[in-house]
C-alpha cells in the first residue's frame, strides 16, 4: 500500500447532510522542515488519483521532494478517499451525499492542521478540478495559505462548464443498465458514451484539425477515442464520476458561511500570492474567466500559455512547452 488513510469519522456536510465513517487517502513525498515552511498541497483532478499527480513535481524539479514536504490529497469521490464505491449502505452508490469543495478542503484542513501538525502552506497548486480546490484552499482558509497556482481551472463553474457537464452525465444515465444507479453490471455503455463525450472537449479543434493525436500516440482520431472508452469501463465507477461530477457543477469559492455568495468578496479574500495559468484553447476554463477573477484578487498575476491540446496541455507528457511555463510559474512562488 502506497499511501496513508486519515480517518474524519461522521463529516458535517455544507449541504446539511452527514457522511458517516469518513476518510481521506493521502501520500506525503519528502520531509517537513523545522520551520515548517516547506508544505506544498497537491489536490487530485476529475480523474486524478495521488499516483497521477506525481507527473507534477521530483527531484530538481520545481516542486522536489528533497526541498519541499509534498502533501497529495484524494479528493472524495475518487475511488480513494470516501466514495460511493467504498461507502457501506445507506450511503452506497446512488445514495453517497453531496460533497462541495467547501467540504473537502474543510476536511484537509482537519488531516494538514490535527493528524500532519502544519501550520500554514507554501503552494498550493494543481490542475483542473485540484486547481478548483486551490482556490478554495486559499478563500476558505487565507491567513493558512502562501501562494496558490491553479491552472486549467476556474474559482467558479461557469454555466457553459455545467452544460458541458450535463452533457457527459446524460450520455452515461442513458445506458439501459445504469438503473438510476443501483446497477447489477457497471454501465459499460454508458462509460464509453461518456468518454467520447469527453474527449470531444478535453482537446481544441486544432488539435483535431492537425491530427496532434498522433504526437501523443495515437494513429487514428478513433485509436483515441478507444483509448478513453478503454480508461473509463477499466478503471472508472460510473457513481464515482458522478459524485465528482456534482462536485465540480457546485464548485464555487463563494458558498458557504464565510461570503454567503458573494463571489466578488470571496476573490478579494484571497490573500495568497496568486499566478493564475489558463490555456487560451481550453474548453471548460476559458481564460476570459481567470481574467475576471484576477482582477479581483489583491496578488494575482495571470499568465494564459496558448496550446492547442487545450485542457489537457497540463497534462504530463503532452506539451513541453506548457510543462517549461507551468515549472517557472511554480518556482517563481516558491521563490526558486
Amino acid at each position: 500500500m502506497d499511501y496513508e488513510k486519515y480517518e474524519l469519522g461522521t463529516v458535517s456536510l455544507l449541504s446539511g447532510e452527514s457522511l458517516d465513517s469518513a476518510f481521506l487517502i493521502y501520500k506525503t513525498y519528502g520531509n517537513l522542515n523545522k520551520s515548517k515552511d516547506n508544505v506544498v498541497v497537491l489536490p487530485t483532478f476529475y480523474t486524478g488519483s495521488h499516483q497521477r499527480n506525481e507527473g507534477f513535481f521530483g527531484i530538481g524539479r520545481a516542486i522536489d521532494p528533497e526541498k519541499h514536504f509534498v502533501v497529495s490529497i484524494n479528493m472524495f469521490g475518487n475511488g480513494f478517499s470516501s466514495s460511493p464505491s467504498n461507502t457501506p449502505a445507506p450511503q452506497d452508490g446512488p445514495r453517497f451525499p453531496h460533497i462541495s469543495l467547501w467540504d473537502n478542503i474543510a476536511c484537509q484542513y482537519k488531516l494538514l492542521t490535527e493528524h500532519l501538525r502544519i501550520d500554514r502552506i507554501a503552494l498550493v497548486t494543481g490542475w483542473s478540478m485540484a486547481g478548483c480546490q486551490a482556490y478554495q484552499w486559499a478563500a476558505q482558509y487565507p491567513d493558512f495559505v502562501d501562494a496558490i497556482l491553479p491552472f486549467c481551472a476556474s474559482a467558479k463553474t461557469s454555466t457553459h462548464n455545467y452544460v458541458f457537464l450535463e452533457g457527459v452525465r446524460a450520455a452515461l444515465c442513458a445506458d439501459q443498465n445504469w438503473n438510476k444507479g443501483d446497477y447489477d453490471s457497471p454501465p459499460v455503455n454508458g462509460l464509453k458514451a461518456f468518454a467520447r463525450v469527453y474527449a470531444g472537449w478535453a482537446f481544441s479543434q486544432t488539435f483535431y484539425r492537425d491530427s496532434l493525436f498522433q504526437e501523443i500516440g495515437y494513429e487514428t482520431m478513433e485509436d483515441l477515442l478507444i483509448d478513453w472508452e478503454n480508461d473509463h469501463v477499466e478503471n472508472w465507477d460510473a457513481n464515482n464520476l458522478l459524485a465528482k461530477l456534482a462536485t465540480w457543477q457546485a464548485s464555487d469559492i463563494s458558498v458557504g458561511p464565510l461570503y454567503n455568495g458573494d463571489f466578488e468578496m470571496a476573490l478579494k479574500s484571497i490573500q495568497a500570492k496568486t499566478i493564475l495559468m489558463p490555456c487560451t484553447q481550453d474548453l471548460y476554463f476559458p481564460p476570459e474567466d481567470n481574467a475576471i477573477e484576477a482582477s479581483h484578487i489583491l496578488n494575482a498575476e495571470l499568465r494564459p500559455f496558448d496550446s492547442p491540446f487545450g485542457h489537457c496541455a497540463a497534462n504530463p507528457g503532452n506539451d513541453s512547452g506548457f510543462e517549461a511555463a507551468l515549472e517557472r510559474a511554480i518556482g517563481d512562488l516558491l521563490e526558486i
